[in-house]
């Protein structure tokens, strides 16, 4: 099969790029690992693991990915429309630090230029705010006026249709796919993968979209393989975990975009480089990689509280400590319980005092506390996830070990956080206000291992290939015709959800391109950076009666 264009992912980065480049007159094909999945075929809860998690090999091709390296486990999506699916719909600018991080800052204007491209991502993903008013709010707004902060609490921008619980809408692009949409029940859903068709994942917008106008999407379908012709690109594929019937297939394209996320482009051009398949690529490969800086951890109500915790969009407000700080509580539906399995006590980090040891006195001290912590009996219900974001600049950098597989290792000079002090104080604090007890990950507190659901960089924008992966126009650096769209080029922490960022980028990225058969107003790779005005499309797929969270 040829193409003009493959893309290796179907997620933010990949979605964006499929729709806009049909516009523009090119054949695309989307190369996507995961399965599909319409609103009925998500899971009941997260209980129901080979529809929740993901991992083929044992006959799980569900949406939430966990990866456990040696300074994070890593939570991401699986299937097509990507993170989106199992995402918390939470779509915020990121901080001003972001626009001005030395790893990007100089080449431009980040901020300005990207302005009208955020513009057009909130319009796409049908922005609105979330309803603030659920039993999590009022444990972050007690949370915030106990450090001096309630008036930075704010409802989340959400990727959701608020509507009225019940009330359908006939709508041909977020809803045209499966069942007819309904306003969001609050059932707190999200994260396991939304059965009422409220959530505006990528497979009702940009894909449904781009499918519309010819793109054609490959499902359960893993790039294994690359290799350079006279032409452009072979890319080798099979079934992902299949231990038979692989269902190798081969796919030719001129240029190839890696949008597989931050950990699955990462690690398949580190794969290619070690082959000797990419011997120009950066060496840069695999650096500044970042976890937004992020811990997850949480507070419990106790066994008789009535209140129901679990009601609400996944993530409906947020609070700042400070300038660089960001707070949300998040939520699974009821009876979606399973990860409940990763929590334990709260224990601090930091000092000269392990942290195990001092996870082994509490456990001594507070035995009743703890063997509660192990409970996950009502644990939706009974807890308020706190999903703490700093925009510092921690990283960590990613290479293949010998056997293959991604490891990690913190950077020297600038360190993925381990424990972050005012994380674990808020967490007392929404115990405090919910009568309970605190708790945290048993990978931070066994290992320092900490959490992040927003994994980006790895491939990342640089000025030049001793800087950066990519250009500023998301070329690969001495690779004509690789493109990386996605958050492996995300060069930054955002100190927020990263979803709407790389979605603008990836807007930016393809506008610059030039319509099929038309001279690339682009500098050529390796010139100095050039700001050029967007390029409009040939063939616009969204007509001017669409609805208007559409018309851009």
């Amino acid at each position: 099969m040829s193409f003009d264009v493959a893309i290796i992912g179907s997620g933010f980065g990949g979605s964006v790029s499929a729709l806009r480049l049909a516009e523009k007159g090119y054949r695309v094909a989307v190369i996507e690992a995961g399965s599909r999945f319409a609103s009925q075929d998500f899971p009941k809860t997260s209980w129901h693991l080979r529809k929740f998690l993901w991992a083929p090999r044992l006959g799980m091709r569900g949406i939430q990915r966990l990866t456990l390296l040696r300074d994070v486990l890593v939570l991401s999506g699986a299937g097509v429309g990507g993170g989106s699916l199992v995402y918390a719909n939470t779509l915020y600018e990121p901080h001003d630090a972001f626009y001005i991080d030395p790893q990007w800052g100089e080449i431009t204007d980040w901020k300005e230029e990207l302005r009208p491209y955020y513009d057009q991502a909130r319009r796409m993903l049908g922005v609105t705010d979330a309803h603030a008013d659920t039993p999590a709010d009022a444990v972050l707004r007690a949370v915030g006026r106990e450090l001096g902060v309630e008036d930075t609490f704010r409802s989340t921008p959400v990727g959701v249709w608020i509507g009225k619980p019940g009330v359908t809408v006939d709508d041909p692009f977020f809803g045209g796919i499966g069942p007819a949409k309904t306003g969001c029940i609050e059932c707190g859903g999200c994260m396991a993968g939304c059965r009422h068709g409220a959530k505006n994942t990528l497979d009702r917008n940009y894909l449904y979209l781009a499918e519309k106008a010819g793109v054609q999407v490959f499902a359960d379908t893993e790039v294994t393989d690359l290799d350079q012709t006279e032409d452009g690109f072979r890319l080798t594929t099979g079934r992902p975990g299949a231990w038979i019937r692989k269902r190798t297939q081969t796919f030719e394209a001129a240029q190839v975009i890696f949008s597989a996320g931050a950990l699955g482009s990462t690690r398949l051009l580190l794969e290619l480089r070690e082959a000797g398949k990419l011997p120009a690529i950066s060496s840069r490969l695999g650096d500044h990689v970042r976890t937004n800086s992020e811990a997850i951890l949480g507070a419990s109500a106790r066994f008789d509280e009535d209140t129901d915790y679990s009601r609400g969009v996944a993530i409906t407000s947020s609070i700042h400590p400070d300038h660089q700080t960001h707070i949300e509580p998040v939520r699974y539906g009821k009876g979606s319980n399973a990860m409940g399995l990763l929590g334990t006590i709260l224990v601090d980090g930091g000092g000269r005092i392990p942290r195990q040891l001092r996870f082994l006195t509490r456990v001594l001290l507070h035995p009743v506390t703890f063997l509660r912590s192990l409970s996950v009996r009502r644990w939706s219900e009974r807890t308020v996830i706190l999903l703490v974001m700093q925009s510092l600049n921690n990283q960590i950098r990613l290479r293949l070990g010998k056997s293959g597989r991604l490891v990690s290792n913190n950077d020297e000079s600038t360190p993925n956080p381990a424990y972050i002090p005012v994380a674990n104080e808020a967490a007392r604090l929404a115990a405090q206000a919910m009568g309970g007890f605190p708790g945290s990950a048993l990978n931070e507190v066994l290992f320092d291992t900490p959490t992040t659901a927003h994994i980006i960089g790895g491939a990342c924008i640089g000025a030049g290939p001793d800087t950066g992966v990519i250009d500023a126009y998301h070329r690969v650096h001495g690779c004509p015709g690789l493109h990386v769209i996605d958050g492996a080029a995300v060069p930054a922490n955002l100190g927020v959800n990263p979803a709407l960022s790389i979605t603008a980028l990836a807007e930016r990225a393809i506008a610059l391109w030039p319509n099929r058969g038309e001279e690339d107003p682009r500098p050529a790779p390796g010139h100095d950076y050039v700001r050029l005005q967007a390029v409009p499309p040939r063939h616009p797929t969204v007509p001017s009666d669409a609805p208007a969270a559409l018309r851009v």
